[in-house]
């Protein structure tokens, strides 16, 4: 097994965060931000405290997951503050961003900072995605009032249910007002979620959660979509490889571009991956659980992989061809191919780790083949943005 820690992490991270989408968060300093981040991600205070690395003198970026990035988190600091001027960030931000995620109080009604920000961007790109999340919902209820449940607001931004308590509805309603009169072709989305603390009194705690995500995605183009499709939920560790499967197939590819390089790094982003899934599980790999594993894939799945693999490097040294349809053929079907190897190998780790019956890991595998060369396609026709330094 190819070596995967110290000097071959870094290159994985590098190129999967090349071609990881970035949503820009926009908003005033408390608004919930950070929250958010921790919510969609999952990630400790720990991980999110020392994830965020600065990338102008006053904007941070957040890598999720810090291995092989699947989606960026660009924060600026907070809109309004006493001798801040937004302008070096606004530029920066504008040019990589893919999505615009503005986060506001729901009880704020001073939003003008952010609005005139907003404003002056949908100005410039009157056809990119918002959504504006209302957070902190819980401020604007009465003593000892708890969350409405099930989850009552709908995507439509004109209804507020009859359920949801008078003040509240009060300010939401006010708050939307404030946007409309932004101009724009899409639609700005609204959303209120109210993330807090264990302890805090209110349950469930991501209060919001799965309508923001259905909500991003629904605006995003199709990179950002695919992304937050793969995000971890509560539903147990399997969830929880789906990120860093797709994060290690986006290196897998990207390395797989460039004539010869393939041959080392595609394996090398492989066995990572592979090494990764083991740990979320809490299993090891040792000889008897590759031999269950190449087993449960069969024979000639393993063969098929090794072939084409060989055969792709070889097509990437044609003068011409090699180095445009091929190159970006090779990097499809690598990516295909570890995105693909990484479910089923999910798959049969949660299986073999809760001691069932591990059959079907064939299917599982062809099932993701497919679906990756269709995520790879609508990554291709999604717009890409500069790099982040």
């Amino acid at each position: 097994m190819a070596n995967t820690s110290g000097e071959d992490s870094a290159p994985i991270a590098d190129r999967a965060r090349d071609l990881a989408p970035v949503v820009w968060l926009l908003g005033k300093v408390q608004s919930g931000k950070t929250s958010i981040v921790r919510a969609l991600t999952h990630a400790t205070d720990a991980e999110i405290g020392n994830g965020f690395r600065a990338c102008t003198r006053t904007a941070r970026v957040f890598d999720f997951p810090s291995d092989a990035p699947i989606i960026r988190f660009l924060d600026t600091r907070g809109l309004g503050e006493a001798g801040y001027d937004p302008a070096e960030d606004i530029a920066f931000c504008e040019e990589r961003a893919h999505l615009i995620l503005v986060v506001a109080r729901a009880r704020d009604m001073q939003l003008e900072p952010v609005l005139e920000t907003l404003a002056a961007v949908r100005l410039r790109h009157p056809d990119w995605p918002v959504v504006v999340v209302q957070t902190s919902l819980h401020e604007n209820y009465a003593s000892g009032q708890a969350h409405v449940l099930p989850y009552p607001f709908t995507p439509d931004e004109t209804i507020l249910p009859e359920v949801v308590p008078e003040e509240l509805v009060r300010v939401l309603r006010y708050q939307r007002s404030l946007f409309r009169p932004l101009l724009g072709s899409a639609h700005i989305r609204f959303v209120p979620i109210d993330f807090t603390q264990k302890g805090d009194g209110f349950e469930p705690i991501d209060y919001g959660r799965e309508p923001l995500i259905e909500a991003l995605i629904a605006a995003a183009p199709a990179a950002v979509s695919i992304a937050l499709a793969e995000l971890p939920d509560p539903s147990g560790v399997s969830q929880a490889g789906n990120a860093h499967i797709l994060g290690y197939a986006l290196a897998a590819g990207a390395s797989d571009a460039v004539p010869i390089a393939g041959v080392v790094t595609v394996p090398i982003a492989q066995a990572a991956m592979l090494h990764k899934l083991a740990s979320i599980h809490g299993v090891n790999w040792d000889r008897r659980a590759y031999a269950e594993f190449g087993g449960a894939l069969g024979a000639g799945v393993l063969v098929r992989t090794a072939s084409s693999f060989g055969l792709r490097q070889l097509v990437k040294l044609i003068p011409v061809y090699g180095q445009t349809a091929g190159a970006a053929a090779a990097a499809a079907t690598s990516f295909a191919a570890t995105y693909a190897i990484g479910k089923a190998a999910n798959y049969f780790l949660a299986r073999r780790r809760r001691g069932v019956e591990v059959k079907d890991v064939t299917a599982v595998y062809h099932r993701a083949l497919r679906e990756a060369f269709r995520v790879s396609k609508a990554r291709e026709e999604s717009p890409r943005a500069a790099e982040i330094p």
